[in-house]
This record gives structure tokens, C-alpha cells and sequence, in this order.
């Protein structure tokens, strides 16, 4: 039976993990790195970066970087107005009233979900090199806030990276999971989600 893995897709740095003789190990990523930023960029010629090397990236060429792109998917333009104007690179409105990325380097536009597609596969293509085999399913975790539509979006991300996702768990619900796995008896926990969740929309 193929293994099945953990992914916390981040806003800044994303992980892959699987469990293995009773505990979950972080796996690295090729470049020798536990987390692997979440960002993806396209150079001059086209090329499609990923990860650390795109994180470099950014600084000689930030129109043609995305990151922070967590932020965007599963949403509409006009939800997004406030995080569009904090990033280098150019969101717009897509036909269908969601969110599209340009990349003048790539010479296309991408969704948010397609960007994440890339950071995901990357995750992947590392757990398959750590475990000897291909990981074809994984768990995602999610931010407790996130609205349905975002979840719905997240699995689609999975779809794209070549992945079924067997599930969706809540980032404080991963936690708790997380905590109690080498556990023998049982105890009560208080676990704080300390993630930046926005603000209520003003009527």
C-alpha cells in the first residue's frame, strides 16, 4: 500500500511530511530544507522556478515572482482588493469574477490554484525521492477560517499537482492530532490558532 502524505500548503513556506514508524517526519526538500518557500517565479526564458530558488528570484525580478498566493484562491476579485495592492506581481479579474495571475516571463496567466499546483507537486516529487516510491494521495491542512469555496479550492489544487486528496483537516485540528499521536493515555490540550485571519467584510 503506497503512503500516504501530509502537506501544510503555507501562505510563506509550505512542508511535506509522512508517518512512519509511529511518527511523523518532515521531509526535506531537494534543496536539503524542511520548509520550502511558497513561492513560484519565471525567469527571462521562461523558466519556471520553484521554492528557494524562486524565493531568490524575487529580487531582480518581482513582477514575474508570486507569492503570499495562498491568499487568493477560492476568492473573488472584489474580495481581494486590500491583498492584490500588497503584492509585486499583477492579479486581476478573471472572466468567471475570480482571481487570475499575469506572468509577462511565462507569457500566460495562471489561477491561484494552478501557482499552487506547482508548490504542491514540488512537496510531492520530494516525498516520492524520500520514500522510493510515487505518492499519489495526501492529507492538506487548511486555516480554520477558511470558507468552503477556499476548501473546495484546495482540493482542486490537489487535483492539479497530480494528487488525491483524501482529506481536508483545520490547521488547530491538525495540531491536536499531531500532538496525541505517541500518546498512551488521555489529557486535555488547549491549542491557540494564532494565524492571521481576516477581518469580517463591512456591509
Amino acid at each position: 500500500m503506497s503512503k500516504v502524505i501530509g502537506i501544510d500548503l503555507g501562505l510563506t513556506n509550505s512542508r511535506v511530511a509522512v508517518h512512519e514508524n509511529g511518527k511523523a517526519r518532515i521531509i526535506a526538500s531537494a534543496e536539503g530544507f524542511l520548509a520550502t518557500p511558497s513561492v513560484v517565479g519565471y525567469t527571462k526564458h521562461g523558466d519556471c522556478l520553484i521554492g528557494e530558488i524562486a524565493k531568490r528570484h524575487v529580487l531582480i525580478n518581482d513582477t514575474n515572482t508570486i507569492h503570499s498566493v495562498k491568499r487568493f484562491i477560492g476568492r473573488q476579485y472584489d474580495e481581494v482588493a486590500q491583498e492584490a495592492s500588497q503584492v509585486s506581481y499583477q492579479v486581476l479579474q478573471a472572466s468567471n469574477g475570480g482571481v487570475i495571475i499575469d506572468c509577462p516571463n511565462a507569457g500566460t496567466q495562471f489561477t491561484p490554484e494552478e501557482i499552487c499546483a506547482k508548490i504542491l507537486r514540488k512537496l510531492a516529487d520530494a516525498a516520492s525521492a524520500y520514500l522510493g516510491e510515487d505518492v499519489t494521495q495526501a492529507v492538506l491542512t487548511v486555516p480554520s477560517y477558511f470558507t468552503d469555496a477556499q476548501r473546495q479550492a484546495t482540493k482542486e489544487v490537489g487535483k492539479l499537482g497530480g494528487l488525491e486528496v483524501l482529506r481536508i483537516i483545520n490547521e488547530p485540528t491538525a495540531a491536536c492530532l499531531a500532538h496525541g499521536l505517541d500518546k498512551q493515555s488521555n489529557e486535555t490540550i488547549l491549542v491557540f490558532d494564532l494565524s492571521a485571519a481576516r477581518p469580517a467584510r463591512q456591509k
